[in-house]
């Protein structure tokens, strides 16, 4: 199978996802299309109009049939004018229908990918943004009048040869403006829309960051590299502006110039008595409304352009999008955890950060992950929060895979404390309640307590209530970690995993840490506790101890001290070549 073949072969399912969603409006659609037929047949009002007063009231000097035009062309003119709203507002529902049916498909494929690939992003959720404001523009509106160009043209040819070969050659010759403004505007175009991301992007990286920049001293340094991206992006756009706008500006005066060609034809036809004054004006008045779809294609070919980019990779980025079948519903687990020979490789790297990983874990029991920075310690973490996918290997449970269950539901079993906490913007109850719409305020309350951050919250300004944003506004950093420990207590999870919980914690906290986990155990459920202090293990039964990916020591917590103990011993023994007592 060639190149060209595979990637064609793995877009398909993307292509119909796109299609279908497409197909769901195609009522809407052959309703703006029915519409479109019925404006262009009034166009030819004007041109009508136009050769009845030339070629019939003014040789006639009947007022009474000059009113009386005037107000039906007045009717026909208003007709038009409506419909023309209507399926402009038809493609806007159009639009809005397509991006509301592919928002939740988009944005779960973009959380996936950013898991997978070991990044973030909103590319998926900008180039559907492009596609709906696409469908909603003027130029996609002006597609539906682009079929009609012959008949225009017809009417044309009809008043004089001369004319309608004089206006195909026009509308060609704007054509392939059109063409060209497209294939050399295409990679400027592209340019610009990455430099601008990467100088968004950078911003964005800055602001999050801003009290580490002032702090440091950063702030000149930080502003010169993001003032050298933000100047590689405005001269992106200006070479694409500047390009894009001459083959506007020259389309313009493309159709501005027949115009007065086929007016200057026209009239030495009628100088020679081949057509009339009124066939002259009204062949000027169709060439323009021929005309018309393609000049305003021309102008806003940098919104098309986008678009297409757009739907390509949404097609590319839905080819990719799991399946939405609903998983059969399994009862909520016990806290019985296991995991067998666990390998896993992290997004964008081709090694693995865990190997042949294996423990268990039942109600009552806290255990202890330690090793050295590196070990694989937060990597164990997202693999069984079910962040990360394993390679090999699984973990169970209470004896069903994790991905038995649906990402939300297991979300509700598993409490997690990721050693980078990141609140987001809404109220400290908001944010304990993991952003749900209708948090129970009793649950909110208990989770809190029992991570001592009850009172901590009562001496807010507005208590439970008080808005953070996403950086955790005034909030320290013990705050921010006391929160963090509540949102991973809300809802009562049966398995609870803490990255490094105590990092930010003074002595009452992490005695009201150790509290807490002697309550989770009491409860029966179950405690994972990666820590590099010691003060964080006091209340694990069990130790796991990872080095370079390996398990090194399981057991008992002090039976795997104890052994840690002598084989330090040991090691500095051999060392030196003595005994250590």
């Amino acid at each position: 199978m060639s190149a060209g073949t595979q990637v064609q072969a793995t877009t398909i399912k993307g292509k119909q996802i796109l299609m279908a969603t497409m197909r769901k409006n195609s009522a809407l659609i052959w309703s703006a299309a029915l519409f479109s037929l019925v404006v262009n047949v009034l166009m030819l009002s004007g041109p009508l109009y136009m050769l009845s007063v030339y070629d019939r009231v003014l040789g006639s000097r009947s007022v009474e049939t000059l009113v009386a035009l005037s107000i039906i062309v007045g009717f026909l003119y208003l007709c038009m004018t409506l419909l023309d709203y209507v399926r402009g507002r038809i493609m806007a529902r159009v639009g809005a229908r397509f991006q509301s049916t592919l928002d939740p498909v988009v944005f779960r494929t973009v959380q996936e990918q950013a898991l997978l690939k070991g990044n973030s992003g909103s590319g998926g959720l900008r180039d559907l943004e492009a596609v709906q404001r696409a469908l909603t523009s003027p130029a996609v509106v002006s597609a539906f009048d682009l079929p009609w160009m012959p008949v225009f043209f017809v009417g044309i040819f009809i008043f004089h040869p001369w004319l309608g070969w004089l206006s195909v050659g026009g509308a060609a010759l704007l054509m392939v403006l059109a063409i060209l403004n497209q294939s050399r505007t295409r990679d400027t175009a592209s340019l610009a829309s990455e430099a601008a991301a990467r100088a968004e992007r950078y911003n964005q990286t800055l602001q999050e960051s801003a009290e580490q920049i002032r702090s440091l001293g950063m702030t000149n340094a930080t502003m010169g590299r993001w003032a050298k991206m933000r100047n590689a992006s405005l001269a992106s756009t200006m070479t694409f502006s500047d390009t894009s706008g001459l083959y506007a500006a020259g389309s313009r005066g493309a159709r501005l110039m027949l115009q007065s060609a086929m007016l200057g034809l026209g009239a030495f036809l009628v100088l020679r008595g081949e057509m009339t004054a009124g066939a002259m004006i009204a062949g000027s008045i169709l060439l323009g409304r021929a005309l018309a779809p393609i000049e305003l294609l021309i102008a806003q070919w940098a919104l098309i352009e986008r678009a297409i980019d757009g739907w390509g990779n949404l097609t590319r980025l839905l080819s990719v999008s799991r399946d939405t079948a609903e998983r059969t519903p399994l009862p909520a687990p016990e806290a019985k955890l296991s995991v067998n020979q666990l390998t896993i490789v992290p997004p964008g790297q081709a090694t693995p950060t865990l190997r042949m990983l294996s423990f268990e874990l039942t109600q009552g029991q806290a255990l202890g992950v330690i090793g050295p920075s590196g070990a694989g310690k937060t990597t164990l973490a997202k693999a069984l929060v079910g962040t990360w996918t394993p390679t090999g290997g699984t973990i169970r449970l209470d004896n069903a895979t994790l991905d038995q269950y649906d990402p939300e539901v297991l979300g509700q079993y598993v409490g997690y404390l990721p050693q980078r906490i990141q609140l987001f913007d809404g109220s400290i109850t908001e944010n304990i309640a993991r952003m749900s719409e209708t948090p129970d305020a009793g649950k909110v309350v208990a989770a809190a307590r029992m991570a001592a951050a009850h009172d901590m919250i009562l001496r807010l300004p507005n208590g439970y209530d008080t808005q953070i944003n996403a950086s955790g506004g005034s909030l320290s950093g013990g705050q921010i970690q006391r929160i963090g420990l509540a949102r991973a207590l809300y809802n009562d999870p049966v398995i609870v995993i803490l990255d490094e919980p105590n990092s930010n914690l003074d002595n009452e906290g992490s005695m009201a840490l150790n509290a807490a986990i002697r309550s989770l155990k009491a409860s029966g459920k179950a405690v994972i506790i990666m820590a590099h202090r010691p003060a964080a293990i006091q209340e694990c039964d069990l130790l796991l101890v990872i080095e370079d990916g390996l398990r090194r020591g399981f057991g008992p917590r002090d039976d795997v001290l104890k052994q840690m103990v002598q084989n330090h011993q040991t090691i500095q023994q051999d060392s030196t070549g003595g005994s250590v007592r």
